[in-house]
């Protein structure tokens, strides 16, 4: 099966994933997770895979078995089997021969996506490029990796002459909704000794570093009284976590930051004048930039505490995942090298971008397995206009045989 036609099969199964599943502790989330899990273990049972374990919240692993007779590392491969919920329709990819200009994906409905608004669109004039009709994502977040990864493995099956240890691959559901497989995923019987995730950006990305990330919830305890007899006995909650929000740095927040700047992102207040709740995301890049964010709140939330009284205010400090480049430091970083060498090898010029959010990768790196990020190919995730040049596809797929190859020829240098 060529590799375009191995992606729009895949895009043909709904994997949307589900908030209200998702908060109910339910995994998979929704039931086309499953269904792709299980075409996906029939396919790896064809590619000649052993060890290949589906488990009932759908995250599936494999392991194709060295083919040289000496030691070697064992990489492994990551991707998501769920799309996101920004649209739920059903997929109807199609193909087209770019040669400039804009793009109709519905004449019917008169839905273009143009040039003008995706300028980058003009890097792949004369490609084929994979779109929606523009009435659902197309779902190449992340089924463009899938498709990548399991071509990879039938270019081993088809060569046997490429030399390689050990390779593990797994796919995992509900990353769309707080990276949830990642963090059920069981990294120490995985048994792999390093791994690269496929999630994210146009050929040449790649992702060594992300956020540091942390939450805080900050409840405010008020007084409540009737208005006709406030004076000197209403507390305002409300007006506490105003305050505490004026407080914050100015500029400081998601709206005001790019590149490697960190924010305080106020994400939800809801409450009353007797108790509110103020819910914010914490971000930085630096380990000492992200512990002196959560001081400061720490800090800040005491100091109204000493204006207001005992019990005005209560913080919740928590942690949510690490930069992967905690990870990938001194000796460790040798799976950046790796990559490096593939890319170089299919003359891809590497582009190292900074992740201004979480991945799949940040969870399985926490837990022992360091896991930067290689390029899908694909543009505008989470919106109907998003696309897939094949040729870039086509790319991410030979930097994973290529990965897998200079693996196995590191371990005779």
């Amino acid at each position: 099966m060529n590799i375009v036609d191995r992606f729009i099969n895949y895009t043909r199964i709904n994997t949307t994933t589900s908030r209200e599943n998702g908060a109910a502790g339910i995994m998979p989330s929704s039931p086309g997770q499953m269904e792709l899990a299980q075409l996906l273990a029939k396919e790896l049972e064809a590619l000649g895979m052993e060890e290949i374990v589906l488990r009932d919240t759908a995250i599936l692993t494999a392991t194709l078995p060295s083919n040289v007779d000496y030691p070697t590392q064992t990489v492994s491969f990551f991707a998501h089997l769920d799309t996101s919920m920004e649209q739920t329709n059903d997929t109807n990819a199609q193909v087209v021969h770019y040669e400039g200009g804009d793009i109709t994906l519905n004449a019917a409905l008169d839905i273009v996506m143009k040039q003008s608004e995706f300028p980058e669109l003009a890097d792949y004039q004369q490609q084929d490029i994979i779109v929606t009709d523009g009435t659902s994502l197309l779902g190449a977040d992340d089924k463009a990796a899938i498709a990548a990864v399991m071509h990879a493995l039938q270019v081993l099956q088809a060569n046997p002459e490429i030399k390689h240890g050990p390779v593990k691959v797994a796919f995992v559901p509900d990353e769309e909704q707080g990276l949830r497989g990642a963090k059920a995923f069981d990294v120490d019987s995985f048994g792999a000794d390093f791994g690269y995730t496929l999630d994210c950006c146009g050929i040449g990305e790649f992702v060594h570093e992300n956020w540091n990330a942390g939450d805080a919830v900050i409840t405010f305890i008020g007084q409540s009284a009737h208005p006709m007899s406030a004076k000197g006995k209403l507390k305002n909650s409300l007006l506490m976590a105003h305050k505490f929000i004026a407080m914050l740095p100015g500029g400081e927040a998601p709206e005001y930051t790019d590149g490697r700047e960190g924010y305080y992102w106020v994400k939800e207040l809801a409450g009353n004048s007797a108790k509110t709740v103020l819910k914010m995301d914490v971000r930085d890049f630096t380990k000492q930039g992200y512990a002196a964010r959560m001081a400061f709140l720490q800090q800040l939330a005491d100091n109204c505490v000493a204006l207001w009284g005992e019990g005005s205010v209560v913080i919740g400090l928590s942690d949510r995942y690490e930069n992967v480049a905690n990870s990938l430091e001194g000796e460790a970083s040798f799976p950046i090298d790796i990559a490096k060498e593939a890319y170089a090898r299919n003359n891809i010029v590497m582009k190292a971008t900074p992740m201004r959010g979480g991945y799949d990768g940040a969870v399985l790196s926490q837990k022992g397995l360091p896991c930067p990020n290689i390029f899908t190919g694909a543009h505008n995730f989470h919106s109907i206009y998003e696309y897939l040049p094949v040729p870039s596809l086509e790319a991410a797929s030979a930097v994973v045989v290529d990965v897998i190859r200079i693996t196995a020829e590191r371990a005779t240098r």
